[in-house]
């Protein structure tokens, strides 16, 4: 009878002999019929879009959208966060300047999503589970400001419902965060980039977008028919 360890390593094994067999299939029929365009595409990008997300396995931004490679500059991270310029600088503020200042995007959107474990863990931010994981509860302090909004306003909402009121508050926190920005500040003041803040719903695969005149989140179409009004 094979033991829990071996069931591990055919589990992990059969999990990378996928992703050789999808390198495969890339390389063999994926690439070839969309050599021209990757043959552009490795003499530089210029993508119009800023895409900043969840880390979230289950969020693909590309199938989201249905964009090609090169459309969407992708920055992912846990709770898909923006700390405010100065608190935190690293990766997702060097990205942010790189595809404002070097590549010029016109867009920015910041896409949370439905069951978020990275709200569900700022809900519990004391918990005991968090007490091994000292880096995820120090990053999701730069989420905190959407919490207390949420207690404020939400607080009596069941966990669920609360979770997923704090999914959206974060997304409009985050999109005050991206202000703070040079780089986005400057681009904001002369109407080079535009800002949208949008809500996955995993389980029934819709989109939400935030209207800023409502304060609430609508579906795609309106949110997009609002903005252009």
């Amino acid at each position: 009878m094979p033991t829990s360890t071996d069931r591990s390593k055919t589990h992990d094994k059969s999990a990378v002999e996928r992703l050789f067999d999808g390198v495969r299939t890339f390389r063999e029929e994926v690439f070839p019929e969309q050599r021209e365009h990757f043959e552009k595409l490795a003499e530089g990008q210029s993508p119009a879009t800023l895409f900043i997300t969840c880390a979230d396995s289950r969020v693909v931004p590309e199938m989201l959208t249905q964009t090609d490679p090169g459309d969407l500059f992708v920055c992912r991270n846990i709770g898909n966060i923006v700390p405010p310029y100065g608190e935190m600088l690293g990766g997702v503020s060097a990205v942010i300047e790189y595809a404002v200042v070097a590549l010029k995007v016109k867009n920015i959107v910041i896409c949370g999503h439905s069951n978020c474990g990275a709200m569900k863990g700022l809900m519990n931010i004391d918990d005991p589970a968090l007490a091994n994981m000292p880096t995820v509860r120090s990053w999701l302090r730069n989420a905190e400001a959407a919490r207390t909004v949420v207690e404020a306003t939400q607080g009596d909402l069941g966990d669920d419902d609360k979770v997923q009121a704090l999914v959206e508050q974060n997304v409009v926190t985050q999109l005050q965060h991206l202000g703070t920005h040079p780089s986005v500040a400057a681009a904001l003041a002369t109407d080079q980039v535009a800002l949208f803040g949008w809500v996955y719903g995993i389980g029934n695969g819709e989109v939400r977008g935030y209207d800023a005149d409502t304060r609430s989140f609508m579906p795609i179409g309106q949110a997009a028919a609002s903005q252009d009004a």
